[in-house]
């Protein structure tokens, strides 16, 4: 045992000082895995995964597939890394929407302006029995900030959030002195790396980014309560 822990040790060594020495300008390596294939290492930088040989001699980039399972072992390591505790999200930051009974529950981060997002919520009102908590993130710049803040700030943001995004039915303008959660919803998207919008997380944790169909969000619903 220990001596196979020195061999992966000396291993992960070479790969590293070996990228480091030909490509200066390679990202941070976060860590490095044996993967299923001899010889074959993952890198795994931030939550990103490229592979390698036992020496960093090649650099391979896509996803490694399981035939016998047909499993994607790539999408599921980043699946893993980019998990989000549900439970811990600040739901008192989003905007709540519930539909039927509300027992299935989703978190989306969202920008106004984001023309994905109004696709997506189009198809969410196509979901049973589910609460939606949307974090809104002014990420597109314009005038994200203002709507996201006249959003908030309304009598009823949820209505102010749904009749925008459904119907194009601009909010009010914002009066006066609101406190907003943007601020700290940028903050958790930098902290859990939302780079861009939607993002969609479910009560397992699992972390899905761009639009879904309303037929995907089904089965993502459904597993998401299996695995929980």
């Amino acid at each position: 045992m220990l001596v196979c822990l020195q061999v992966a040790v000396a291993q992960e060594a070479v790969i590293r000082k070996n990228i480091a020495e030909r490509l200066p300008d390679f990202p941070k390596i976060d860590e490095v895995t044996k993967t299923p294939i001899p010889g074959i290492y993952e890198l795994r930088i931030g939550t990103d995964i490229v592979y390698s040989d036992e020496q960093g001699n090649h650099l391979i980039e896509g996803t490694l597939v399981d035939t016998r399972t047909r499993a994607n072992l790539t999408e599921a390591r980043i699946a893993k890394l980019t998990a989000i505790d549900f439970a811990s999200l600040p739901l008192k930051d989003a905007v709540v929407w519930k539909q039927g009974t509300g027992a299935r529950r989703i978190a989306v981060f969202a920008d106004p302006n984001c023309g994905y997002c109004k696709r997506f919520e189009r198809d969410l009102q196509q979901a049973k029995d589910v609460t939606v908590y949307t974090f809104l993130i002014p990420i597109l710049g314009g005038d994200s900030p203002e709507k996201v803040t006249n959003i908030w700030c309304s009598k009823d943001n949820t209505r102010a959030w749904r009749d925008w995004m459904l119907d194009g039915k601009a909010p009010l303008k914002s009066l006066g002195n609101c406190e907003t959660p943007m601020a700290r919803n940028l903050a958790l998207s930098r902290k859990h790396k939302v780079n861009g919008t939607p993002a969609i997380v479910f009560e397992d944790g699992t972390r899905i980014p761009g639009a879904l169909s309303a037929e995907q969000l089904e089965k993502h619903l459904v597993a998401s309560r299996t695995k929980s």
